[in-house]
């Protein structure tokens, strides 16, 4: 076994940061597979190498817990089975899901959503110019707050008005490391039934463009391979992986954005890179620092440390893409910077399905933002920016900016 001294904490981040915590610096160096303690008092493998990491997403031997199994527990207690979002879905029925969702983020509907995302930003500019105080406007609150949520509800078809039933739960599922295995689950179970009565809902609708009436018109074809079941966890793991982790990546793109006036002004020149653009805040910016949890399918040795099965392995992106063996001067944020193979959506079958849609919404957010108000720039000191730390998500609470 694993002697208490070689378990390490999780290196925090620093604060008034997104990160990726400086600790993963040395780590890679020195101990690309380590045990670390978790915040809930699990322990798992921290790989924090770029090929490691890569690795581990693409390999049959690591499969995703479900949330609702993970840590798991047995007897009396342990809780009822949830249905399994897409991150958890494994074998035949992960590929066929995946192959009937996955043409709904292709380039073709993604150039139909395009110019309805470009106009809900506009529309939060010009709100924002207009209400502004004295010339200057909190960005996160105005913009990079309500834009995702705006662009999630109007491709997936979740109703705006219910965001007070469903946000909550999903807070809840995001800020989990504080929390018992009960608050967990109770959130998960109140979304997921939340996902019936609407999938139930919009059955009586009847056609419509959103991405849940073309799912269940799916559902409904002779032969289907996609089943009501599978619509229920598609809003689940949307809510899960599309709402708060656009929002605070936003928020931080922006930020890094606007502490980078030099590279900002370039890019307001020659918007024909925002996509180079968008790729490097990608890498630069974590989407998320150490919360991918897979599960050991049998044992195996990794860099000397023997994982066995049923230990868990925590991949880090945050890591993996400031790695100086896969990227040149990985701290160094260059906006044109090619190639840019870096794994913030993963890698391999599990590789997020909603990937080409944050790329268009953080490519459409930046360039409407520079063509409404060229001349943006932050109102107060980067340094007192305030953060919200309260999750391993973190982003700036408020943005104060002027033009």
């Amino acid at each position: 076994m694993t002697a208490p001294e070689d378990i390490v904490p999780v290196p925090e981040v620093d604060p008034g940061t997104p990160g990726p915590p400086c600790g993963y610096a040395r780590l890679r160096a020195e101990r690309p597979v380590v045990k670390a303690q978790l915040p809930n008092g699990e322990t798992g493998w921290l790989l924090s190498r770029y090929q490691d990491v890569r690795a581990a997403f693409a390999d049959p031997r690591l499969i995703r817990p479900l949330l609702s199994a993970w840590p798991p527990r047995e007897g009396p207690d342990a809780p009822p089975p949830c249905l399994p979002t897409f991150l958890e879905m494994t074998g035949a029925h992960h590929e066929r899901v995946r192959r009937t969702v996955l043409p709904l983020f292709g380039r073709r509907r993604l150039e139909f959503m395009a110019p309805r995302i470009r106009a809900m930003a506009g529309e939060l500019i010009d709100a924002m110019v207009e209400s502004a105080d004295g010339g200057t406007a909190d960005l996160i609150a105005a913009y990079a707050e309500p834009l995702p949520l705006r662009v999630l509800c109007e491709t997936t078809g979740l109703p705006h008005e219910d965001r007070d039933i469903y946000l909550p739960h999903t807070l809840t599922l995001l800020s989990a490391a504080g929390l018992s295995m009960d608050e967990v689950l109770a959130a998960l179970y109140a979304l997921q039934d939340y996902a019936g009565e609407l999938i139930s809902r919009k059955e009586k609708e009847g056609e419509g463009e959103d991405y849940l009436h073309l799912l269940l018109a799916e559902s409904r074809r002779p032969g289907s391979e996609l089943t009501r079941d599978d619509v229920v966890s598609f809003v689940v793991t949307m809510l899960m992986a599309g709402y708060k982790t656009n929002i605070q990546h936003t928020g931080n793109a922006l930020f890094t954005l606007l502490t980078h006036p030099d590279q900002l002004r370039e890019l307001r020149d020659a918007p024909q890179r925002t996509g180079a653009a968008v790729e490097e805040l990608l890498r630069y910016v974590p989407l998320m620092n150490a919360i991918n949890i897979l599960v050991a399918q049998e044992d195996f040795t990794l860099h000397g440390q023997h994982i066995r099965t049923g230990d868990a392995v925590i991949p880090v992106p945050a890591s993996a893409n400031r790695d100086p063996d896969a990227f040149t001067d990985p701290d160094r944020l260059d906006l044109t910077r090619s190639p840019n193979a870096h794994v913030a959506f993963g890698h391999g079958p599990h590789a997020c399905t909603g990937g080409h849609l944050t790329r268009l919404q953080l490519g459409i957010t930046i360039e409407v933002l520079l063509e409404r108000l060229p001349g943006i720039e932050l109102a107060v000191p980067a340094e007192s920016v305030p953060w919200d730390e309260s999750t391993p998500l973190r982003a700036p609470a408020r943005l104060p900016v002027r033009w």
